[in-house]
């Protein structure tokens, strides 16, 4: 049942769309920033803003956030927040970027941790994949691939900066269970 979503060229491609489509808005990059959900969503979110910088020729700032403190699921972490954005995010259009979007608890736990910093004047959300089974009201503006899977799927995100390479799979739950497993050996 494993399926590649995304390989290396696709996610490419894909992000360059998503890119253009940001661009698109009608404020183009006026007062745009990009801040990353981390683990995975920040080398996304650095990926995008690279592709716009080149794109606008001026730099679109990019930063990383760390919504462990806000989550609501357990998983809080006591750790010290890992957040660097170097720069004010009062009255800018937020790209808030992650990976992908399943419940959305996890992008309600970034917009907590988000305005704690300051008040942008729209946030808007980036997600290389779209899963569906959302638990809240939240949808992305900015969509790399919706894919229909059933809640017990797993989307397998590797990202050249963590896993040396850039692939994107669908899992049952018994093949990432198998994964995890000969990871561990």
């Amino acid at each position: 049942m494993s399926e590649v979503l995304l390989d290396a060229g696709t996610m490419k491609r894909t992000l360059s769309r998503l890119a253009h489509e940001v661009l698109d808005h009608p404020e183009g990059s006026d007062d745009l920033v990009v801040v990353g959900v981390l683990r995975r969503g920040y080398p996304v979110a650095k990926r995008l803003a690279f592709l716009m910088t080149q794109v606008e020729g001026a730099t679109i700032p990019c930063g990383k956030l760390d919504a462990r403190a806000h989550r609501d699921d357990g998983s809080q972490s006591s750790e010290p927040s890992e957040t660097q954005i170097p720069f004010q995010i009062t009255g800018k259009r937020v790209v808030l970027v992650d990976e992908v979007v399943f419940t959305g608890r996890t992008i309600r736990a970034a917009l907590d941790a988000l305005i704690q910093i300051g008040r942008p004047r729209v946030v808007q959300l980036a997600v290389l994949i779209d899963r569906g089974h959302r638990e809240l009201p939240i949808q992305p503006d900015y969509v790399g691939r919706k894919v229909e899977t059933s809640r017990e799927d797993h989307i397998l995100v590797k990202l050249n900066e963590f896993d040396g390479e850039d692939l994107v799979e669908l899992l049952s739950s018994e093949e990432m269970r198998e994964k995890e497993m000969v990871k561990q050996s």
